[in-house]
């Protein structure tokens, strides 16, 4: 933040400044100035303040639990933050910096911290319960991992959402987005002709699909080359179905794997075949809370 974002208000540094980069540091940086504040000002101390007693740090972290959600906004950013860096990453202006600091590593390398972090958490209160087991805390111990895989399961799921293109209404209307995932679906439709039902029966569809409190939405998956960079997904939104008029049946013969949502009395039935018993299990669970 000092060695380069504030240097892009340096008068003298201004005329280096690549033209694409022009009022765009909101975007190369994200929130990462409250990220920042968040960790100078209150995490770090009041985790020194554990130094001598460890068995109070889970509760940094439940109580954290809300002011940690900052790291999502940074993660939806990102995108678009290292699509501005593939742009200017080689100007002057980044090289100078770097060499005023005296840094091995460019500026994206620093920019990728906060992601890390975020995953690093868990994998931090992972080895500290290994260190714990049955003392004071450890109940406490579980409940931050939890919370923190909670946390990143929606950072992932929120980076999936924000790729959803093609949707008419506002995503935010749905409701809590609780899961996403792709799966095998194959239709049958009531009404229509019985040649397209018998070719809907054989061949599945890939589709991802996402799950909101208020609705379901199937999308199809596509892989995209940005800028002959690493691929990125997109998801072109194919059909929505109102969770308050579906309905489930949770096993379908012949395979365990399959469950099947369907709409208006059968009018509609999707049949949809997970890659795993478990992860079956869990989506008929989630869906059922909703359901009641």
């Amino acid at each position: 933040l000092q060695g380069y974002a504030s240097e892009m208000d340096n008068p003298s540094l201004v005329h280096l400044i690549p033209s694409a980069l022009q009022n765009k540091k909101e975007i190369l940086f994200g929130n990462l100035p409250e990220i920042y504040y968040f960790h100078n000002r209150i995490f770090l101390k009041e985790i020194e303040n554990c130094i001598e007693n460890p068995e109070l740090l889970a509760r940094c972290f439940l109580k954290r639990k809300e002011d940690l959600q900052i790291y999502e906004k940074y993660c939806q950013n990102k995108p678009r933050s290292e699509a501005l860096w593939r742009q200017c990453g080689d100007s002057i202006f980044f090289q100078e910096c770097q060499r005023k600091l005296d840094h091995k590593l460019s500026l994206d390398a620093y920019l990728l911290k906060p992601v890390q972090r975020i995953t690093k958490y868990q994998l931090l209160l992972k080895e500290m319960l290994k260190c714990s087991k049955n003392s004071e805390g450890t109940a406490e111990l579980e409940e931050a991992l939890a919370t923190m895989l909670d946390i990143i399961k929606s950072v992932n799921d929120s980076m999936h959402q924000i790729a959803i293109t093609g949707y008419e209404g506002d995503v935010s209307e749905l409701g809590k987005l609780l899961m996403q995932g792709s799966f095998n679906v194959w239709t049958d439709h009531k009404k229509g002709h019985n040649k397209v039902k018998d070719l809907a029966r054989f061949k599945p569809m890939q589709r991802h699909l996402f799950l909101y409190t208020k609705m379901l939405l199937f999308c199809k998956k596509r892989e995209e080359n940005s800028d002959g960079h690493e691929k990125t997904a997109s998801y072109s939104f194919k059909n929505s179905l109102k969770m308050s008029t579906v309905g489930i049946t949770e096993n379908v013969k012949g395979d365990n794997k399959k469950f099947e949502i369907w709409y208006n009395g059968r009018e509609e039935v999707y049949i949809i075949q997970a890659s795993s018993v478990e992860l079956k299990n869990t989506w008929i669970s989630e869906i059922r809370k909703v359901l009641t």
